[in-house]
């Protein structure tokens, strides 16, 4: 029929559900976004006089042509997949999480205070001490909008979001006040931590790439196998039915946001003392927004989330090199990386739907 029962004539372009593809349908289509986000990013790094095999090439060599290379790949990645799994704690309850940002700098800023002003104690009582504080800390930051939203219904995506501007401010204040490190000069910073606040190395690493496997595991049985595991899956498919269930909606919702902020406020002490061994205001630097892009990436599977942030830090350490070897900016990464994102999300919705062209005469 030309026109449908009102009159009015049918639209050109219609987006209709597509039945449930198989698995296998589901990777290929994944793989060739995949394929296409190399293509198109080729076609931009042609735009700029270059080569796309010999970049790809020196992005591939920057991160993994030496010992040492391969070691600065791992430590992008520490941060970069602990906080991944802490949003992903939110996003499975579908509580839109967007401030692991603000609990990485205030698990890092908990886990300062301990290294600043109680460096004489023993080693490793003061490290277990720095590590439930940053868990704390990520943990109370996280768990302040989940508070609010289930008593006055606020918005958690900006509530979230505003409070990583908070974190920022705060660590500025302490910069250039209380924590300020009296033997600058010329700028304000905290002063570099002690010996021994810092973590030890394992196989030249910081010894938080194993607390960070050791978060995958924990979670991908904490989701998976056990009872709050499966109350956030509830939650996150409809809270109307886990009340109906007999489930406690609130408290499942502040316990998991609590846990989110932990896990990221983790990321954060990790990050300060075992990386920077100091707190600055760039102990985040956007690597929870980034947190954000790997979690949706993977499905919010722990197991896939390793392998897309260790994906992204080859992309963002070898991208490094670019600057010295051809003169192109270390932005060139995050084009790349949003290039990636738009195909990929691109090939998730065509995974679930499809277009419908009305035929000519009307009929589709």
């Amino acid at each position: 029929m030309s026109t449908q029962a009102g009159g009015s004539k049918e639209p050109l372009i219609r987006v209709v559900k597509r039945a449930e593809r198989s698995p296998r349908q589901v990777t290929l289509l994944r793989l060739e976004a995949l394929l296409l986000s190399l293509v198109a990013g080729g076609v931009f790094i042609l735009c700029l006089g270059h080569n796309p095999f010999v970049i790809y090439a020196t992005i591939l060599e920057g991160a993994f042509r030496s010992k040492i290379a391969f070691q600065g790949t791992i430590k992008v990645m520490i941060p970069l997949l602990i906080s991944a799994l802490g949003v992903t704690l939110a996003f499975k309850m579908r509580f839109w999480n967007i401030g692991a940002e603000g609990q990485i700098i205030m698990g890092a800023v908990c886990a300062s205070y301990f290294a600043l002003f109680h460096a004489d104690w023993n080693h490793w009582a003061l490290i277990a001490v720095m590590l439930l504080a940053g868990i704390i800390g990520g943990g109370i930051w996280g768990l302040i909008p989940a508070l609010c939203k289930v008593k006055w219904g606020t918005n958690e995506t900006l509530f979230t979001l505003m409070l990583n501007y908070i974190a920022l401010h705060l660590v500025n204040y302490l910069r250039d006040g209380p924590w300020r490190d009296p033997t600058s000069q010329g700028f304000a910073k905290i002063a570099r931590f002690d010996a021994n606040a810092a973590l030890d190395k394992v196989l030249g690493i910081q010894f938080g790439w194993i607390i960070m496997l050791v978060l995958v595991v924990v979670l991908y049985i904490y989701l998976k196998y056990t009872k709050q595991g499966y109350e956030i899956g509830v939650v996150g498919e409809s809270a109307n039915t886990a009340r109906y269930a007999g489930m406690n909606v609130k408290r499942i919702v502040l316990r998991t946001m609590f846990l989110s902020g932990a896990v990221s406020g983790l990321a954060g002490m990790v990050h300060a003392t075992g990386s920077d061994i100091t707190l600055t205001n760039a102990v985040a630097g956007g690597v929870g927004f980034t947190a954000i892009i790997v979690a949706w990436l993977a499905q919010l599977n722990p197991i896939s989330i390793t392998v897309v942030a260790f994906l992204f830090s080859v992309l963002e350490k070898g991208s490094s090199v670019l600057q010295s070897s051809y003169g192109l900016s270390t932005d060139c990464a995050d084009v790349l990386q949003g290039i990636i994102l738009f195909f990929v999300l691109g090939c998730e919705f065509f995974i679930r739907y499809g277009f419908v062209f009305r035929r000519k005469g009307g009929a589709s």
